[in-house]
């Protein structure tokens, strides 16, 4: 199957979403682009050229960051599952959903694999998840139909029960370590001996921090995820970029035979 797989429901995410639900970054950088070229023209010599080179820089990332999340949300791949059959070249089997506020996972796997057994669990906590982009998202995108709400200590699937557990553009928004810890235990609990944790995240790397500047600090480095899967007795079996700025990583549960 390819091609972006037919929901009537959810159209995923574009730069037009993302923008809606990061209106005030975009708001303060359109701000600080305006502002600093108006006080430009009333200061002199350096304070003049300092205030149009911040002006200059909030313009220029506004710009890398808008092409960048179009090029990644509209334009590539990500959204159609063409890349799923590489890391999963048997499919998801019987899998578990992870998201923490918006999932747009579920919809589109489950239109690929509709044989295959779903679950989908939110770990989203507004005490926790204080970031204002993921409860103006979930406001506009609501959980999927029978998403059970979750901690990522206690994953609604039983031991040994699954082949997959999914986590899309989710497992960063757990900015404790230790609940991202939580998680990758609690996968290896769920999975099947030789199972797999699929992961798919923005990186903190130097082309994220290219394209959105102060921005790529919200995700996390290439090494931490390494960590959190070596710590659970993971290991790396696959890993794959999706349009340069996102990285899938297919990491295997221990096996016992």
């Amino acid at each position: 199957m390819t091609g972006r797989p037919a929901d009537p429901g959810h159209r995923p995410s574009g730069v037009r979403e993302v923008i809606r639900y990061n209106w005030p970054m975009y708001a303060a950088g359109a701000a600080t682009t305006v502002a600093g070229w108006a006080l430009a023209r009333h200061l002199p010599g350096r304070p003049a050229t300092l205030a149009r080179a911040v002006s200059t820089t909030a313009a220029a990332l506004l710009t890398t960051s808008t092409l960048a999340t179009w090029h990644v949300y509209d334009r590539s791949e990500l959204h159609t599952y063409d890349w799923l059959p590489e890391l999963l070249p048997d499919g998801p089997g019987d899998h578990l959903v992870v998201s923490t506020g918006l999932d747009e996972a579920s919809r589109p796997i489950a239109a690929r694999h509709p044989t295959a057994r779903q679950l989908v669990a939110d770990l989203y906590d507004p005490a926790l998840t204080t970031e204002g982009s993921i409860r103006r998202a979930r406001r506009h995108v609501p959980p999927a139909p029978g998403t059970v709400p979750a901690h990522p200590g206690a994953l609604p699937a039983a031991t040994a029960s699954l082949d997959t557990v999914l986590t899309v553009l989710a497992a960063h928004e757990l900015r404790r370590p230790a609940d991202r810890t939580a998680l990758f235990a609690e996968a290896v609990r769920t999975l099947r001996p030789g199972g797999t944790l699929l992961l798919v995240e923005h990186l903190r790397d130097l082309a994220n921090t290219a394209a959105y500047g102060p921005g790529a600090w919200h995700f996390q480095p290439r090494a931490t995820w390494l960590r959190h899967a070596a710590e659970a007795g993971m290991h790396p079996a696959a890993e794959r970029r999706i349009a340069t700025l996102i990285t899938a990583f297919a990491f295997r549960s221990p096996s016992h035979d």
